[in-house]
């Protein structure tokens, strides 16, 4: 059975003015469809595209009752968890971006070895 990972994670705008949170299996593609302005809705409105806070989950039960929790936390709370984690409130997509390509070059490399 192949493993899955999925992300609670939190964007915000240049202002730190509002937060989306939401889950997702792939972190890497849904941060380019933030910052592509491709989500509708909320997300869209109040422009927000930076990655300030992500947590991984291997079951999306998990992951989903994550999400839920921090959408009831009041805003104090929340910023607490993401200075934890993110004290400069710096993009984080950059690192994402990086990990995510890592992964697939050791991915490919391993394939290929599989092949001779």
């Amino acid at each position: 059975m192949k493993q899955h990972n999925y992300y609670v994670y939190i964007v915000t705008n240049y202002l730190s003015s509002a937060f989306y949170i939401g889950v997702t299996n792939d972190l890497e593609r849904r941060i380019v469809e933030h910052k592509s302005r491709l989500i509708g809705g909320f997300s869209k409105k109040y422009h927000l595209t930076r990655l300030i806070y992500f947590e991984d989950c291997s079951r999306i039960e998990d992951a989903i009752a994550r999400e839920k929790q921090l959408k009831n936390w009041h805003r104090e709370w929340k910023l607490n968890l993401i200075r934890n984690f993110n004290p400069d409130l710096k993009d984080l997509y950059p690192t994402v971006e990086d990990a995510a390509t890592t992964l697939r070059r050791q991915s490919k490399k391993r394939a290929c070895e599989g092949l001779l």
